[in-house]
């Protein structure tokens, strides 16, 4: 009898073992998913901010650049698409990542005008545009860093068993578009009202 008690005293506090475990490993699958979550809402901010300064930005330039557009109705366009509500994460991050190349490219393009460096306003919505780029730029390595660590817990043994009861989904990184790693061109596509 003693041999049997001794037996199922050691059989309970495995199972309690296991369940304590399990609940630790399942808490901490809950705690990655939200940490990508707020990690995600933390640049979402900052992107909502970029998208209400750039039709200013967008009107302040209009005028001088005659010659740019396409690339001022490309940024527009962009800009829609971040905005839609119908987008899905990896599309808005990829609109994103291409709204920043084509930010970058204008600030270039703006060189080309003495006058609308000397303009105030484009001063004041290039540096703010600026430091909100800045900004993203840091917040995407946290997202990126809470992204890696949510998928590489989905495929871990035994995290990829409860994974999927966690409610943790394989998430999209944030990472540079083509046009974000292409080099601005400038020179000959570019000409200067005279």
């Amino acid at each position: 009898m003693a041999v049997l008690t001794t037996f199922l005293v050691f059989v309970l506090l495995i199972a309690i073992g296991l369940g304590l475990y399990g609940m630790l490993l399942y808490n901490g699958l809950i705690q990655v998913k939200h940490s990508v979550d707020q990690a995600f809402a933390n640049i979402d901010v900052l992107l909502k901010q970029r998208r209400d300064e750039l039709p200013k930005l967008i009107d302040s330039v209009r005028s001088y650049m005659v010659y740019e557009r396409d690339l001022l109705d490309r940024i527009t366009q962009l800009r829609i698409k971040t905005g839609a509500a119908s987008t899905g994460e990896a599309e808005r991050l990829q609109a994103e990542g291409q709204l920043s190349a084509g930010l970058s490219r204008l600030f270039a393009v703006a060189e080309n005008y003495p006058d609308l460096k000397a303009n105030q306003n484009f001063m004041q919505l290039q540096e703010r545009i600026s430091a909100l780029e800045e900004q993203i730029a840091h917040r995407r390595e946290f997202y990126n860093e809470a992204v890696n660590i949510n998928n590489v817990r989905m495929e871990q043994m035994p995290g990829n068993l409860l994974a999927g009861a966690a409610g943790l989904r394989r998430r999209v990184l944030f990472e540079a578009s083509a046009d974000e790693r292409a080099d601005v061109a400038i020179g000959d596509a570019l000409r200067v009202p005279g």
